[in-house]
């Protein structure tokens, strides 16, 4: 949520922010000079239109290891009210997310944390160049159920592969 933003409501539509346009863009240009962070993560969801439904796919490492998406941060103050708020870089989706979804969170290499988190606008160039997609030979994806559509659902058994049951 910009700190210049009249409305906190405004964050609700802001939780991704393209990569290719997060300089140019009043909400994110100020928080990509300068409030890089990094959101831990051991998987996301995507969904895919199928016959008129959504249907839900985790994607990971194939290695299980977590990872870092690149994400910006902001805090937010009015009316008596603090609100620190962060988004989630966007890209073009790899080869495993194509089929399922044209974007995908830009994750992070490890060894680019530490340039990442540099907020030197003098080195924006090196943050622009790690904004791209994953390799996609080091992840996974599979369909899951529908029960992560849920926020009241908890638990492990949102991440286990999608059985389909041939009759």
């Amino acid at each position: 949520m910009p700190r210049w933003a009249k409305d906190p409501g405004i964050g609700n539509k802001l939780i991704n922010a393209r990569s290719e346009t997060v300089e140019e863009k009043p909400s994110f240009r100020e928080a990509f000079r300068r409030r890089r962070c990094i959101i831990p993560a051991d998987g996301f969801y995507e969904w895919r239109r199928e016959a008129g439904r959504k249907q839900p796919f985790f994607f990971r490492m194939r290695d299980e290891r977590p990872f870092g998406f690149a994400g910006l941060w902001e805090r937010w103050e009015g009316e008596g009210e603090v609100i620190n708020s962060c988004t989630i870089l966007t890209t073009e989706a790899n080869e495993v997310l194509r089929p399922v979804h044209d974007r995908m969170p830009v994750i992070l290499h490890l060894e680019d944390y530490e340039s990442w988190l540099d907020g030197d606008p003098r080195r924006l160039d090196l943050a622009k160049g790690m904004l791209r997609p994953y390799p996609g030979e080091e992840m996974v994806g599979y369909p899951v159920g529908s029960s992560i559509n849920s926020p009241r659902n908890e638990g492990a058994g949102l991440v286990e592969r999608l059985t389909v049951n041939s009759a």
